[in-house]
């Protein structure tokens, strides 16, 4: 670590602890989540679909922007456990010279050691509030933008953390006409459009270099399964919470299976094709 860095941080049983210090705001997202979200990364249907799909685009992107041979510094913020890192440690072929995990959570990046904790440097980090400057190649933000209230100056804080040309993947729920009450449960604050990320874009000072939406095949039973399977309005806190949690475990084996097989596809089509809408949505951006 450089002079610069030890300038912002301390440690603290393995991670690294800005002089700042963050207080992880449990009202945009519940640290008890953590607890299931390790095996949810690597065996549900939808994490292993999306870290296909975003592994095809990182790729794609930084051959294009950053070159081949470039020796990337890599960071997930609002990353959690570490399951898109363990993932991307694994099947990138792209030459990474400094991958880091970063969530304003020490529970998260405490259950995060065993996962990431031989391969990638774990910081603490207020995203409204990041300690660098042009350290960043490639930065992730993986459903994490739509929980919090000003996006725009999330956006500012990680262009400030960029290096020049580096990028910025993006993916968050898509589209209005999708918002549930899983969204309200799980603390969202919008849904976006390609229309919303070109405005971001605008107020971030960032170049836009793609947008996808992206689960379009399984959109319509997502849906329903939402619109139709929800909690009664009398249900009480506790039973709130164990819909949550049942209705967000892993599938059965063979469902779980036929859903990731579903989801591949698009995975490897996002390169070649434009799909119309989708429950969800990736942006790339430049500084």
């Amino acid at each position: 670590m450089n002079n610069l860095l030890q300038d912002h941080f301390h440690e603290e049983q393995g991670i690294l602890v800005p002089d700042r210090r963050p207080q992880h705001r449990n009202e945009e997202f519940d640290e008890q989540a953590f607890d299931r979200m390790i095996q949810m990364q690597r065996e549900h249907f939808w994490y292993r679909g999306r870290h296909k799909l975003l592994l095809n685009v990182f790729n794609k992107e930084v051959s294009r922007h950053l070159g081949a041979s470039t020796e990337l510094r890599v960071i997930d913020l609002g990353g959690g456990c570490g399951g898109w890192l363990e993932y991307l440690n694994t099947h990138c072929k792209k030459p990474i010279l400094d991958l880091a995990l970063g969530d304003s959570s020490i529970r998260a990046l405490t259950l995060a050691e065993p996962v990431v904790g031989s391969f990638a440097t774990r910081y603490q980090v207020d995203l409204m509030d990041v300690a660098w400057s042009e350290r960043w190649d490639a930065v992730f933000l993986l459903d994490v933008l739509e929980h919090i209230p000003d996006h725009v100056e999330v956006l500012r804080q990680l262009r400030k953390s960029l290096r020049p040309g580096g990028l910025l993947f993006i993916t968050t729920p898509a589209l209005k006409f999708f918002w549930t009450y899983n969204d309200e449960l799980a603390s969202h604050q919008r849904r976006y459009s390609k229309q919303d990320y070109a405005i971001l874009a605008q107020e971030a000072d960032l170049k836009l270099l793609r947008t996808d939406y992206f689960m379009f095949f399984l959109s319509p039973a997502l849906f329903l399964s939402r619109t139709f399977d929800k909690p009664k309005k009398s249900a009480t806190p506790e039973e709130v919470t164990d819909h949550l949690v049942r209705t967000h475990r892993i599938p059965s084996p063979l469902i779980n299976k036929i859903l990731e097989k579903t989801f591949s596809l698009e995975a490897a089509l996002v390169n070649r094709l434009k799909f119309p809408w989708g429950t969800s949505i990736l942006a790339v951006y430049q500084r």
